[in-house]
């Protein structure tokens, strides 16, 4: 009898230990074992440019951080489609996702450049994300999509600093001077300007210098030093205007392709909405340190530059509110997206200007020239 017991003791440990197993395998996710999802992404940018190293800089953390569940790889523009296309070739699946700003489908309906051209009724950048994530604006984007039967979703991050007025063959010193200019821009800064006089043309990032260069137009702006410097800018201008108020609050817009985007388990999706707030907090810490290293080589390269009179910005915001009253008028859904902005913008920006101290006092104390006797 006892020698019985003692041989059915570990048959009943090893069934114990079996069982455990499978039941330890059968609770066990199986995520690391599915294949690999790679998503095609394209951006708007040209493969040189700042922006399209943000976009891989996106891609990058959540590729890391999904581990081998999930790849993003990023194409520049038009590797697949036009710049101008990438909305529509998301929707339609024909890419999976994109990279760009949501200023450029802003033919589509008027209030989707509302995230980024114009003052945001004295908005930065990083105000207008705070309206969009926190004071109605991501619902607003949605709705919107919606109502174009879009099947796409959309980021907003990536709070862009204040774009310059842009590259000039020859400085502006008075409103007039936009009178009759041919002139690059787009989103509702396409209405600004042409209401301030200029002959406007929306061209997409990478065929703006060779049009100044051509002299098919006689000015542009696109966006920041680092930009404007890779892309050539400096060789077929000297002069910079800085400080405008037609894009002061823009930021990038991601898209998915709805269907591939539900289609990914839960825990990748939430990586990719950390990824993205991720990705928005480095791109502003890295536009910071690329975009003064950057302006500090184009001066040393001999490159004026001016600080727009204020007569023009002023005119810039007159423009800008009869554009607004006039696209708010012919368009609900404008008037709607406006009134969201304004109301944030009047209780944030009371706090923003009250609270904040004035850092150009602090800079000059420590390194503007000092005056002597």
């Amino acid at each position: 009898m006892t020698q019985a017991k003692s041989s059915a003791a570990p048959r009943r440990r090893n069934l114990l230990k079996g069982a455990a197993v499978a039941a330890g395998a059968l609770s066990a996710p199986m995520v690391s074992q599915a294949q690999t999802t790679t998503l095609r992404f394209q951006s708007t940018w040209p493969a040189k440019d700042i922006f399209h190293e943000y976009a891989q800089d996106l891609a990058k953390k959540i590729n890391d951080m999904a581990g081998s569940r999930l790849k993003i790889d990023v194409l520049p523009a038009g590797a697949v489609v036009p710049a101008f296309q990438l909305l529509d070739a998301v929707s339609k699946g024909t890419l999976d996702g994109g990279h760009g700003v949501i200023a450029y489908w802003y033919g589509k309906n008027s209030a989707l450049a509302l995230w980024g051209s114009g003052p945001g009724f004295g908005m930065d950048a990083n105000m207008v994300l705070a309206w969009h994530n926190y004071g109605g604006g991501k619902a607003l984007v949605e709705e919107i999509y919606k109502s174009l039967n879009l099947d796409v979703v959309s980021y907003m991050y990536g709070p862009m600093p204040t774009q310059p007025l842009g590259w000039f063959k020859k400085p502006v010193a008075k409103a007039e001077d936009m009178k009759g200019l041919k002139f690059r821009t787009v989103g509702l800064a396409v209405d600004v300007f042409t209401d301030m006089g200029a002959a406007v043309n929306p061209l997409p990032g990478g065929e703006i210098v060779p049009a100044l260069d051509r002299g098919l137009i006689d000015a542009a702006e696109f966006n920041n030093a680092s930009s404007d410097r890779v892309l050539g800018f400096p060789d077929v201008a000297k002069n910079c205007m800085l400080q405008s108020f037609h894009q002061s609050g823009e930021q990038f817009e991601v898209l998915f392709n709805k269907a591939k985007l539900d289609a990914l388990p839960a825990e990748l999706k939430s990586i990719i909405d950390y990824g993205v707030q991720a990705a928005s907090a480095d791109m502003s810490w890295k536009a910071i340190e690329r975009n003064s290293r950057d302006y500090a080589e184009l001066k040393k390269q001999g490159i004026r530059f001016y600080k727009t009179p204020d007569a023009i910005l002023r005119a810039q915001l007159a423009s800008w509110d009869k554009t607004v009253a006039a696209k708010a008028k012919e368009n609900p859904m404008f008037k709607k997206v406006l009134d969201s902005q304004r109301a944030f913008a009047q209780r944030a920006g009371q706090w923003h200007n009250d609270y904040t101290v004035d850092f150009k006092m602090a800079y000059n104390h420590y390194f503007a020239a000092k005056k002597t006797g």
